[in-house]
């Protein structure tokens, strides 16, 4: 699969933006997402990505609490200076000032000294926008996510951020797309169910959706997929390794949600393992073109910290992988029977 050609369903990112490469560039990592990461390596990733024909690039204040977003404006600053790269970025948290010691908070190590604060509010989500903004070094983004709502992050008081969130935020979010400062307004979350709450109250065109829809799990694809489909709505795949199960080769250190996996996870990698070494078949690089074979899904965005990381998405997007493993994940019960499966290309 080349990592540009993808086209996007009706609908969903039509309005001011431009359609992401299906192969994007997930910036957490860069962030000093679970390990330091220093400025020359963040800088090199984002230019080994763009070498390799990446023009998708996502990111959120969270991604070391203001860092990720720094790194990626400064790389695209030198690599992009006419505005080609599609950018995604998220509201929802604020960066407040803290006195720390702690090397880690949150998952990022030696990050900046501010605290992200949950603020779903109308006025929050155009101040975190503006913030980002300028660490990006931009004046507009493609795509605008309200990042983290739902039950998996907030429990109990999902409810009221809920509130918050459409009373307020997502007011915010059709006035920056109104103005042409966003190009489409969308979720960034880890569970389709409160993207369909999303659907069923307000008028949305891209979703960013993460580890729901992946070769280990399926979860999306009864409800939330057809759900987009009818609405004309747009699907980005984050995590496509959930968290880095399905990419890691030591399972031991392997996290799947940010935590230890559970036992019917290892027991399904385990399994895919197998069927990938039956057909020789790197299962990173399943992991990544699976999803891509529903309509509604336009782009999918492993993380990447250094160079190599980068290289390596590119060279598993565009690995040959036959058509016959696909069939056979289905008959061993390791893909849904109704997932759309990759058509492998035909040789030039």
């Amino acid at each position: 699969m080349k990592i540009a050609e993808r086209e996007r369903p009706p609908g969903g990112t039509d309005r001011d933006s431009r359609a992401p490469t299906a192969l994007g560039f997930g910036g957490a990592a860069i962030g000093n997402l679970y390990r330091p990461v220093s400025d020359a390596a963040a800088g090199a990733a984002v230019t080994e990505a763009w070498s390799h024909g990446v023009r998708y690039f996502d990111t959120a204040p969270h991604y070391g609490f203001g860092l990720g977003e720094e790194r990626l404006g400064a790389a695209l600053k030198r690599l992009d200076p006419h505005g080609e790269a599609v950018i995604s970025t998220k509201v929802g948290r604020l960066l407040t000032p803290v006195t720390t010691t702690a090397r880690e908070r949150h998952g990022f190590v030696d990050a900046p000294a501010l605290e992200p604060v949950f603020d779903y509010s109308h006025d929050g989500v155009l101040r975190s926008f503006e913030e980002s903004l300028k660490r990006l070094g931009r004046d507009r983004v493609d795509m605008l996510f309200a990042h983290d709502l739902g039950e998996a992050t907030h429990g109990p008081a999902h409810a009221e951020r809920w509130s918050e969130f459409i009373g307020g935020g997502y007011r915010a979010l059709r006035r920056l797309r109104d103005e042409h400062v966003v190009g489409a307004i969308g979720l960034g979350v880890n569970e389709w169910q409160v993207c369909e709450q999303a659907m069923a109250e307000g008028e949305f065109d891209v979703f960013l959706l993460a580890g729901r829809y992946t070769l280990l799990e399926q979860t999306a694809l009864a409800s939330f997929l057809p759900r987009c489909a009818g609405r004309g709505v747009s699907v980005i795949v984050g995590g496509p390794f959930n968290s880095g199960v399905l990419a890691c080769a030591s399972p031991s250190k392997a996290h799947y949600d940010y935590g230890a996996p559970p036992e019917w996870v290892s027991t399904k990698v385990a399994a895919l393992r197998a069927a990938c070494a039956d057909w020789s078949v790197e299962l990173p690089a399943a992991a990544l073109q699976f999803p891509l074979a529903h309509p509604q899904v336009i782009s999918v965005i492993p993380g990447v910290a250094d160079a190599d990381e980068a290289g390596i998405a590119a060279r598993r997007m565009a690995a040959s992988i036959p058509a016959g493993f696909w069939a056979e994940l289905v008959e061993r019960g390791l893909i849904d029977p109704a997932a759309p499966l990759p058509v492998a290309e035909k040789a030039a």
